[in-house]
This record gives structure tokens, sequence and C-alpha cells, in this order.
């Protein structure tokens, strides 16, 4: 790709050649000795038969102005312009021009046979892979054989061509000295020094690949330093002089480069896209070390410059640590997980909630650097000081959120509505009855896969962030959830990647446990394979622990397979074999569906045990109420307790709704009542729950329940708070499809049926649809 700022030709291994025929003829000649690549794309532009590697049909090229083109500059142009500089030599040692001609007519003679003869011995054994000698050789005696045998001209083209130019060179490297053993055998006063020097060179030109590299380096490396002073001295958005460097256009060359990271970030910060052009040819050269050791200091230089607490939480979306190996990878994944929890933590609504997350942050800031101090990984110096300033840039925004707080005093607003509770908040009430409960099915011999159902916003996602709060340590939690990265990508091999990921994530996050790497790469060949041989791996590091792999909204997966973006059986198979085959993984999936409306599932998943989550206990629903932080300021009437008990049945998410309005109102009233909550208060607070909590009503109406039931709820929100209405009166009502609407209504958990007639669970939900 060619833009303002990539020069023209620049890192590509496909160059065009030079219009001219004699720099173009050099061209192809510097290509062969240097960037064998280019030559190599250069024929298949002119005709992708050409390639070497290619399986496709051969056919005439004869008609075709740029073959011929090819043709007359390697056996033309080149061939001149290797006996000129000849002549020149010998002409300049004070050979005359008959002694010249002599040498030049059997030099050509006996270098072109002793090529067809090499080249049918060596070329094929050999093959083009081994380097300049066996292409040399190889092109003129498979180009003669297959004229000679085939009379296929593509052949030629392909052959030919290709070991022409350096088949030229190589048989005037050899044919010299024979040219000058006949030549003294034909009287012709030669010197033998000269003889020797041509033998000596001979023996050079068969093995250049070899020692040319090393005897370059020095050169090379001078001409480095060169283009890197005069770009430091460049002013103005000219392109670089990088494209110059040897990394480049040497392919030969597998020595590092000394000095070329520092080139290249002198070039990713001047002009980001070069540097990103060169940063992509690099990552596929010999030099690809470069491009690790300039992504390790432009990502240092990122987080030097993070002054702020706005340009912390965003510096995750800016570094790509996944392109990274080694020690400093470890730390700078450190400083990106804590730039993503910062900016989990500054998203909280509330200052308050904002003010907790923060501060664990900080004491977590504060054991890295410890850790950093302790370490003997070589980039620990590089980072401490890093991680020193992190910690004082989110200490001085914890201390100004406390002076927020006195300011306004104003009653803090904890709750947390319309996202899952992490593992960084306070305010995760209860469920251990139900973590008892999946510890024990857990340590069940059978391994049984574990199906955690419940309605929409019961709390499902929120337990599973926090099972590392409930379970023992020797269970590691893992969550995945399925609605985000896993079943966004577009194959298998994306899939997995994005399911180890999660799984490393979630293990470092809630039990500090540290999963090795899955790279994409080796993803790419063999999926599958590669994913279960990395799973061999994570058990070796779990020894006697178990690993709990937590599947949020199964639902999402189903349609991804259900659209043909997966395949069933391998996605789902390998699920199942995971769990009769790896007892150190325990499977856990979670949704708002059965298993049975989901047959493919099912099928896989054999005795699957259920664990239903539902509402809070009535006493963690008080606490939630009364208590959700330390010191909270707002106080309850007995009588406004119970009404939002009664308004929200101790359902987790509207027992937060409704109580984050309650505090929104409280505050906008004057200090003598702000701080003491009545009945009158929470009635007050119920139309601005229902309308901040529109989503999930509406999500529960048009995604969950069909036209015929809403119409059910309806009637039945008519007859009044608390109203049961018996099955003979909804028959008279509704004709048609009443048992199925009632059967799925109860099966979402909207209504139940008491004492001979079906109402609301949750009297919310029922003035929603009223």
């Amino acid at each position: 790709m060619t833009t303002p700022e990539v020069p023209r030709n620049a890192y590509t291994d496909s160059p065009e050649q030079h219009p001219n025929l004699i720099l173009g003829s050099l061209h192809l000649l510097f290509w062969l000795f240097f960037h064998p690549s280019a030559f190599r794309n250069h024929l298949i532009r002119i005709d992708p038969t050409l390639d070497p590697k290619s399986n496709r049909k051969r056919h005439i090229l004869w008609r075709k102005p740029t073959f011929w083109k090819l043709l007359f500059q390697g056996y033309i142009i080149l061939p001149l312009l290797a006996y000129f500089l000849i002549i020149l030599v010998f002409w300049g040692f004070g050979y005359s021009v008959a002694e010249i001609a002599v040498f030049v007519a059997l030099g050509v003679a006996l270098g072109v046979a002793l090529g067809v003869a090499l080249g049918v011995a060596l070329g094929v054994a050999l093959g083009v892979a081994l380097g300049v000698a066996s292409v040399l050789a190889l092109g003129i005696a498979l180009g003669v054989a297959s004229v000679l045998a085939l009379g296929v001209a593509s052949v030629v083209a392909l052959i030919v061509v290709l070991g022409a130019m350096l088949g030229v060179a190589f048989g005037i490297a050899l044919g010299a000295p024979l040219g000058v053993v006949l030549g003294v055998a034909f009287g012709v006063p030669f010197d033998v020094p000269l003889g020797v020097a041509s033998g000596v060179a001979s023996g050079l030109g068969a093995t250049i690949n070899s020692w040319r590299p090393l005897l370059t380096l020095p050169l090379f490396s001078l001409w480095h330093l060169i283009i890197y002073r005069l770009d430091q001295k460049k002013v103005g958005s000219k392109p670089s002089l990088l494209c110059c460097h040897a990394a480049f256009w040497d392919e030969w060359q597998t020595l590092p480069w000394h000095g070329l990271d520092k080139h290249l970030l002198f070039v990713l910060k001047r002009s980001p896209k070069e540097g990103e052009a060169a940063l992509n040819y690099l990552s596929k050269s010999k030099q690809r070390w470069a491009v690790q050791a300039a992504q390790i200091e432009l990502d240092i230089s990122k987080l030097k410059d993070c002054t702020d607490i706005d340009t912390l939480c965003n510096l995750h979306h800016n570094l790509t640590t996944s392109e990274l190996t080694g020690e400093a990878n470890n730390l700078i994944d450190e400083f990106v997980r804590l730039s993503e929890d910062i900016d989990s933590a500054l998203s909280q609504k509330g200052i308050y909630n904002q003010l907790q997350a923060l501060k664990t942050i900080a004491n977590q800031i504060n054991l890295f650097v410890q850790a950093l101090n302790r370490s003997d990984n070589k980039y620990a110096p590089r980072f401490q000081p890093i991680a020193v300033s992190w910690y004082e840039i989110v200490t001085n925004h914890v201390k100004h959120l406390n002076e927020l707080l006195e300011l306004r005093q104003e009653i803090d607003n904890p709750y947390i509505v319309g996202q899952p509770l992490n593992e960084q908040v306070q305010i995760f009430f209860g469920r251990t009855s139900i973590g008892l409960r999946i510890e024990k099915l857990i340590l069940d011999s059978r391994r049984p896969p574990l199906l955690l159902y419940g309605q929409r916003r019961m709390g499902k996602t929120s337990l599973l962030n926090n099972l590392g709060r409930l379970l023992p340590n020797t269970i590691i939690p893992m969550f995945i959830d399925l609605q985000g990265a896993p079943t966004s990508a577009t194959n298998h091999a994306g899939f997995l990647y994005n399911l180890a990921r999660a799984m490393t994530t979630s293990a470092k996050r809630q039990s500090s446990f540290i999963l090795p790497a899955l790279t994409r790469e080796g993803l790419e060949a063999d999926p599958f394979t590669c994913f279960d041989e990395w799973l061999d791996e994570v058990e070796e590091i779990l020894g006697e622990k178990s690993a709990l792999l937590s599947f949020d909204e199964f639902e999402a997966l189903d349609k991804a397979i259900e659209k043909g973006r997966f395949d069933e059986e391998d996605v789902l198979g390998m699920l199942r074999h995971l769990i009769q085959h790896r007892p150190r993984f325990k499977v856990l999936i979670a949704g708002s569906h059965t298993i049975e409306e989901f047959q493919r599932w099912a099928s896989y998943l054999i005795n699957v045990q259920v664990v239903h989550i539902s509402y809070l206990q009535e006493n963690e629903a008080r606490q939630l109420i009364e208590q959700p932080i330390p010191d909270f300021k707002l106080r309850y009437e007995p009588d406004a307790v119970e009404r939002v008990i009664e308004i929200t049945r101790c359902h987790p998410c509207f027992v937060q709704l409704l109580c984050s309005e309650l505090v929104n109102l409280k505050n906008e009233q004057e200090t003598a009542v702000r701080r003491l909550a009545t009945v009158a208060d929470v009635e007050a607070a119920i139309p601005e729950a229902l309308s901040v909590g529109s989503l999930f009503f509406a999500d529960l109406q048009n995604s969950q329940l069909d036209f015929a039931s809403v119409e059910v709820l309806r009637f039945i929100a008519a007859q009044g708070e608390g109203a049961r209405v018996g099955y003979e009166v909804l028959s008279r009502q509704f004709f048609d499809g009443l048992d199925r609407s009632l059967e799925l209504l109860l099966r979402r958990e909207v209504i139940e049926f008491v004492e001979g007639g079906y109402c609301f669970q949750v009297e919310l939900i029922r003035r929603w649809f009223l």
C-alpha cells in the first residue's frame, strides 16, 4: 500500500521493476542476489504460472511483451554487461584485444556447457530453495531439457528465465578458470595467479549466500547508522530512509541488525503510517525481533504519557499486548488490566461506587509496585516508576472524590442498575445457598454439567462474576460471556481464541490464577487440536485444583450455531468431550431458557443438573435496602422497608432499581427530611423506577413473551394489586391458546398459581403491564 507517508515500492516483497531496460536488468540481478521473493513476485506479475509453487496449468507466453522483455534482459543485456565488465578488467591488466576475444569465446562456450552439465546433476538434487548455485545450474539445464524433450514454452519461461540470469553469472564464474586453462593449452599467455584467482572466485560464487551476509555486515551496519543519523536531522513530513535499511531487501541475512529497533521506533513516532507498514513487513521476516523490541518501547512511552485519570482509563484501548511475548508482556498486560479496571470504576453510577472501586485498584497498584521492587525481571526497573506514578494519580483522584462527597452533602448512591455486579463492588449480597449447591455438584464424582437457570435480571451474571467469593479457593472460576467476543468470531479459531482469552482473564481477576498463553497463529492451522493441547497445559498448572467453566448467555452460542457461523458437532462435541474426559474441568451454563428449549444442547449435555436462581431471601433483601454499604446515611421507616419488599418481592434487580431511584429522590429534597425514607417516598419513586427500567420490561415483553401471553398479563394487571384471577374467568376472556399462554408465563416466572387463581409474582412488573 502506497500513501503520501509511505515511500513507493517500500516495505514490500513485490516492488516494481525500473522501466529502463538497463537499470531494470540490474534490478533483476539485485533481486536474485538479495531479494529473491521480489524476483518471484515479479515472475508472478508477468504470469501466475511462472510461480515455482504454482500448480496451475502452464500455457504459451510468447505473445506477452513482458515475457519477451524478461528474456531480453536476462539473455542479452545482463550477459553483455557482465562481459563488458570482464573486458574492462582484462584490458586493465594489459591483455591485448585478441587475447581477450579468445578468453571471452572460450568462457561463453564452456560456461554454458558446464552450466548444463552441472545443472542436471546438482540443480535437480539441490532445488531452488538451497540458494544461488543450484538456481543457476537448474535454470540452464532444465531449460534446455524442457525445450528438447517437452517442447513446452511455459516450462522454458518458468525454469530458464528463473535461472538464466544467475546461470550466466555462474557460467562465467566457472567458465573463466576453465577458459584460462584451455587458453594456456592453446598457447595464450595467461598469468597463473589470474587462473588461481578465477578458480577461487568460482568456489566463492557457488557458496555466496553462506558468506556474503557475514562479509557485508560491517559495511551495511555503517550504512544503517548513516541513514539513521540523516533521518534524525530531517525536518518536515518527507518519508524516512528506513526503507533503505537492509532488513527490507536482504533476505539472506539471519543475524539481527543492530539498531534496527531504534530506527523503527523513531519512524513509528514521527510517521505512524510508515512505521506501521514497516512493522507489518518485519513481523514476517527474520528481523521480527525488532518489531517486539520497538513495540515494547512504544508501549512504555505510552505508559509514561499517562498523567491523569482520564488517560489511565483510556490506555487499554491503545495497547496491543497480544502480539508480544517474553518478560515485558506480563508487565504490560498488568498495566492493561489496571487500565480496564479504572475504566470500569469510573463508569460506575454514583460517586460512592467509583470511590470504592478506585480504592481497591489503588491497593492493587501498590502491591504491583512492591512486586516490581522484588522482581528479577529485566524490565522491572523501567516499569516501577510508571507504576508509582499511576498509584499517585489514582490516590489523588480518590481524594478528589471524597472532597466532592463532602461538598455536596448528598446521600451516597451505592446501587448499580442495568449492569452485572463484578467482583470489585461491595454491594453483592446473598446467594450463599446457591454457592453451596454449586460447590456440592462440582465435587460430585459423576461430574454432571450444571445449568444456572432463572428469569432475566435475576442476577445470574452477577453471581458468576462473584463465584470466587462463594467457592473455596480449590475451585478456579473461569467466566465466559457468550454474548461477547467468542460468538462474534468468524471461524472456529477466533471462537477458541476468545474462549481461552476470557478464561485467562477471569481466572486472573477472580482467583489471581495465571494461565498459559494461547496464540491465534497456532489455532489457525488446526484449532481444536491446538485448543485441546492448551487445555493439557492448563490441567498441569491446575494441579489438584478444579476449573469451573461458566458460560453465560448460552442462547447466544445457540443462535451463532443456528446461523451457521460454527459447526454444531465441532463446538458442542468439544464441550461434551471436555465434560466426559477432563475431570479437572467442570462446566456450568447460564441462561433464561431451559435445556429442553434447545434440543441440540440436550443431546450433548447428558444428565445436566439445574441450579435455579430466584429471588433474594428476605433477610438478604433487607440488608440490601437498609445497609447496602457501611455508614449508609439513608434510614427507613419500618413500613417503607416492607413496602419495598412488597413491590419488588426481593427481586435483586428491582430492589436495586427502586432503592437507587429512592436515593435520587431523597437527594432532591430538603436536608431536614433527606435522610429518612417513608412509604410515600417509596410510592413516589416507583414511576421513575418504571421509566429507568423500561428496557428490562420491554425486553421481557418483546423477547420472552408472545402477543397472546401479553394480552393475558394486561387483563390480570387490570384487576389490581395482588388480585388472583381464576382459570374460568380467563377462559371466558380468552378462547384460543390460553393454556399455551399460561404455560409460557409460568415458565418465564412472570405469574404464579396461588389459591385457585393466577397472579403476578412481582408487583412492579404488574404496574408496567398496567
